[in-house]
């Protein structure tokens, strides 16, 4: 059977979907000696399917693993350099894994590797909106109107924020730590919302990732997830979420 060579990509943990689309239109992805077009379709079964002159391979085990990053730890595979660690670093199997979603330099918490392109592609793709909950310190004692526009959304880069849950957790001398759970995720959006509303953020920790917990994990510490979990993260990616106006039934004229 013939499949998008994204998906084959995927499948064989060389990333998402949609970073594995990056790879083809890189000229990177050849399939029988000829170099692949986006779109193009190929049987792994029988085609020669190779990344930077290597052979593509398919089949292995599906590895899913939950690691608690520390700061100052990349989040992704990083430039190549060697310069800084990133999460890969910290992860001693065979198998080639890949981070789903990132977190800056400077915030922590879970992150979740993995070599099953499909499920990457279902957690991070913005359609299916879904829920990531961080603990956020910020500097001083926001206010209800403060957590109220929080919660409705602001404009970064001329579009506003999809509505979140801002809730206060507790206090700390000078500081407030703040429960934020958010359906998408642009790049440094809790640091430049707290700096927005004039509290600046000092630290974000990554707690949950849909239904999949940080748990008691220490700081640099992994753990495969349990058979429970992997169930719990596949039945949350079947489907889509769907809008307030598409749930509502027809629109009223």
């Amino acid at each position: 059977m013939e499949e998008r060579l994204q998906k084959i990509l995927a499948r064989a943990g060389h990333g998402s979907r949609r970073s594995c689309e990056d790879l083809v239109r890189q000229g990177r992805v050849a399939v029988n000696g000829r170099t692949a077009q986006l779109g193009q379709k190929a049987d792994p079964h029988r085609d020669n399917i190779t990344l930077d002159g290597k052979p593509v391979q398919t089949g292995g085990p599906l590895v899913y693993v939950a690691l608690h990053k520390p700061r100052g730890i990349l989040s992704d595979e990083g430039d190549g350099s060697g310069r800084l660690s990133t999460v890969l670093d910290l992860v001693s199997l065979p198998e080639r894994l890949f981070p789903v979603g990132r977190l800056d330099l400077r915030s922590e918490g879970l992150i979740l590797l993995t070599n099953d392109g499909d499920m990457a592609y279902r957690l991070t793709h913005p359609r299916f909106a879904h829920e990531k909950e961080y603990h956020v310190l910020v500097e001083g004692e926001p206010d209800e109107a403060t957590l109220s526009k929080w919660r409705r959304g602001v404009f970064l880069d001329g579009r506003r924020t999809a509505p979140a849950i801002v809730s206060t957790l507790r206090r700390e001398e000078a500081y407030t730590w703040l429960r934020v759970v958010l359906r998408e995720g642009r790049k440094r959006q809790i640091r430049r919302v707290g700096a927005m509303l004039g509290y600046p953020v000092h630290r974000v920790i990554r707690m949950r990732i849909g239904p999949l917990r940080l748990g008691n994990l220490k700081l640099g510490q992994w753990r495969k997830l349990t058979g429970a979990e992997v169930s719990a993260l596949r039945s949350s990616v079947r489907k889509p979420r769907q809008s307030k106006k598409r749930r509502g039934g027809k629109k009223r004229r």
